[in-house]
């Protein structure tokens, strides 16, 4: 370890990326088990898919919604440099081009509402990141936690309630680079800490319909208000941070046991306090307009508007915020899913799927957790859709849906993107979190706060 590297932290080493290596290796095992299990139940209840007549179209449409949802899996097309993004936009295509959807049917199938949300709150939450707002916010926890216990419990409060409102996947992108800089100051052990911001982020982002991409998209299928999507979640989210912080704490006694005062100075802030001022008080009107039932697209939209126009801050590093391929993914899958649906099943396979015990609450927690581990909460989502409209309550199914595909990410290093965006920001500071460090925390975590959900829900 180098002079000045923090207690605890392992340079990475590119090309030994071993724990990404045993994620890849573990999903596409279990890939491999669930591909055989749909197989096997095929032959076992051919009633399930007797309607269903092969001829070159629907051959076309299972064979794309296969290939795409496996490179979603793996991350990118084996030996090509394919990535989710672009596997969803081929995987559209080939929809289109193979002749399953006509060109404005796959246009029809795309929710814009989902789009348009995600475009407003990436604009919102990067104009909060330049201005320097969530570095002000870190450095008012420097000066105030004064023990390591204070401080997981800081990170966790801090990455947990704003990743409830703008979206946890940006939240990391802000809060990973500044809690590194705070732990490092501190001559602390950063893994705990990275665990915090990745764990809580997916978490507290449970309790709205903003909270993340998977709750943009089941916000807008199953029309739940906002104010009932946080009623039912928000209680599921707290009690969640709780056991967060117990875990971390619990398998990591070393580094919170320590009986020092923390000492460190703030970081220097810069920080342009004018837009500091207009990005927080466009986005309290935003929360507002959420809470008072207008449509959280239209909201968020005119939120990231009206934050364009400004003096300070030049167009262009607010669209290098945006996560492009993220939003190009979404509008892909929403294809590939439509175009599978309407190839293969009739309402009458819908309705027979979905009662295959889907309409138990435990088993479509246990199926939505273990889909998004296999292809990430997104495409699962959007894969269960719809057999989740049919089933008899479909809004206590979708609040089930969204708590377990959210709670869900913490299982693994690749269980969600902001576990992802955690981890690799870390590596380009030589901080690595191995794949087993993680797991023994996020399971637990992720089999108890799923548990609290099912008896809230």
């Amino acid at each position: 370890m180098t002079e000045g590297s923090p207690r605890g932290a392992k340079r990475v080493r590119p090309a030994r990326c071993w724990s990404r290596r045993v994620g890849v290796a573990v999903t596409a095992a279990v890939a491999a088990g669930l591909i055989g299990a749909i197989l096997f139940a095929a032959v076992q209840e051919p009633a399930i898919f007797s309607a269903v007549r092969p001829n070159g179209v629907r051959v076309a449409a299972i064979l794309v919604f296969a290939a795409t949802y496996i490179v979603i899996a793996l991350g990118k097309l084996p030996g090509f440099y394919l990535d989710r993004a672009g596997a969803a936009l081929l995987g559209a295509a080939l929809m289109v081009g193979l002749g399953v959807l006509a060109l404005d049917q796959a246009l029809r199938a795309i929710d814009f509402d989902t789009i348009a949300l995600l475009l407003g709150m990436m604009i919102v939450v990067g104009n909060l990141r330049l201005s320097g707002f969530f570095r002000l916010a870190t450095n008012w926890v420097v000066t105030h936690a004064h023990h390591p216990l204070l401080l997981l419990a800081a990170v966790i409060a801090t990455s947990g309630f704003f990743s409830a409102f703008l979206v946890n996947d940006t939240i990391c992108l802000a809060l990973t680079p500044l809690v590194l800089d705070l732990v490092i100051r501190l001559r602390r052990d950063p893994a705990p800490y990275l665990l915090a911001v990745a764990m809580a982020s997916n978490v507290g982002s449970v309790a709205t319909i903003t909270g993340n991409p998977q709750n943009i998209m089941i916000g807008s299928f199953s029309a739940i208000p906002y104010v009932a999507f946080a009623a039912a979640l928000t209680p599921v989210a707290v009690i969640g941070l709780g056991l967060t912080f117990a875990l971390i704490a619990l398998f990591h006694p070393s580094e919170f046991r320590a009986r020092e005062r923390l000492t460190g100075a703030p970081m220097p802030a810069h920080a342009y306090r004018p837009l500091v001022i207009k990005s927080a008080l466009v986005t309290l009107a935003m929360m507002a307009g959420f809470f008072a039932g207008q449509p959280p697209a239209k909201v968020a939209l005119l939120a990231g508007a009206v934050l364009l126009v400004t003096r300070t801050v030049r167009s262009e590093k607010i669209y290098r915020e945006i996560d492009w391929p993220l939003l190009l993914m979404f509008a892909g899958l929403f294809v590939v899913v439509a175009g599978f649906e309407k190839a293969l099943l009739s309402p009458a396979i819908v309705a027979e799927i979905s009662r295959q015990h889907l309409d138990r609450m435990p088993v479509l927690a246990l199926v939505t957790a273990i889909l998004s581990n296999l292809v990430s909460n997104v495409p699962a989502v959007l894969a269960l859709k719809p057999f989740v409209a049919a089933l008899p309550d479909p809004r206590r199914a979708w609040l089930v849906v969204a708590m377990s595909a959210t709670l869900a990410g913490n299982m693994t290093l690749l269980g969600s993107v902001a576990n992802l965006i955690v981890v690799q920001r870390a590596a380009r500071r030589g901080v690595a979190i191995a794949f087993w460090q993680y797991f023994r925390v996020g399971v637990p975590l992720t089999v108890l706060t799923i548990a609290v959900g099912l008896l809230w829900l």
